[in-house]
Formats: structure tokens, C-alpha cells, sequence
């Protein structure tokens, strides 16, 4: 059986971390305004991952039923 290669491992993990540092730089240059923000227009963060706030098919006094 072969034996693990650490040192590669240990690389492929910085320069990920690498890369990662780099567009978060590039992010916080140009604003950081992306267009792919899990948040609702009212700032209120999403529960759980769903993005626009309630679930579909949910009614809320905000849509006029109810």
C-alpha cells in the first residue's frame, strides 16, 4: 500500500487558502456588492439556506391574503 504524501496535501491546503484570501481581497476592492446575496430586500437574514425570506406557498399579511 502506498503511503500518503503529505506535503501535498499540506500545498493543495494553502493554496486554496490562497485563493480564497484573494478573492475576498478583490471582493472588498470592488465593494462587495456581488448580486448573489442570501438576503432579503427588507435585511432580514433567510432561515435554513431559503433565499427571499418565506417559504413558497406560504401566505403573510405582506401578500393581501389572509
Amino acid at each position: 500500500m502506498a503511503k500518503p504524501n503529505y506535503q501535498y496535501e499540506k500545498r493543495q491546503r494553502e493554496l486554496a487558502k490562497k485563493a480564497k484570501k484573494a478573492e475576498k481581497a478583490a471582493r472588498k476592492t470592488t465593494g462587495g456588492s456581488d448580486g448573489g446575496s442570501d438576503l432579503p430586500d427588507d435585511g432580514t437574514p433567510a432561515p435554513d439556506g431559503e433565499i427571499g425570506g418565506a417559504a413558497p406557498g406560504t401566505a403573510s399579511p405582506a401578500d393581501g391574503q389572509g
